[in-house]
């Protein structure tokens, strides 16, 4: 869509420690936007389901951190219970950006596992397309 030249205020992407690794928003999408002067909101800063989190890769504090250390003008996060909220306002509260190196090291630390996209799927599979998104690709 950037390629229209389409004067947008905003643009939502997916943005998030593995998105560093594997077909990365935040490596060719990010710039863009920041150049063009369109405000960038974060999201997926779990990964889109949390699975890391679940699986101890990754805590909830440094997924938020470290999308809030990159250029965005806002970070949409998806609560689905009154302890995630209060979870993520505390993260917000205490918020100090991450360094380049501190994010370097969270990024490398994960890349074997960011490397296949296991954890962003709506990158690489159909599974999360919609109708529309499906008919234009041909998948139904």
């Amino acid at each position: 869509m950037l390629a229209h030249d389409f004067p947008f205020d905003t643009c939502q992407l997916p943005l998030n420690v593995f998105d560093g690794t594997y077909r990365s928003f935040e490596q060719e999408v990010l710039p863009v936007l920041n150049r063009r002067g369109i405000a960038p909101l974060g999201m997926k800063s779990l990964s889109g389901n949390a699975e890391p989190i679940k699986q101890g890769l990754i805590t909830p504090e440094e997924a938020i951190r470290y999308v809030l250390s990159l250029p965005i003008a806002s970070l949409v996060s998806g609560i689905d219970s009154r302890q995630v909220l209060k979870q993520n306002l505390d993260i917000a509260r205490r918020f100090t950006p991450m360094t380049a190196a501190e994010m370097q090291a969270l990024r490398a630390r994960l890349a074997p596992y960011a490397k296949d996209g296991r954890f962003e799927l709506f990158k690489s599979t159909d599974r999360y397309d919609g109708r529309v998104g499906r008919e234009q690709h041909g998948l139904s």
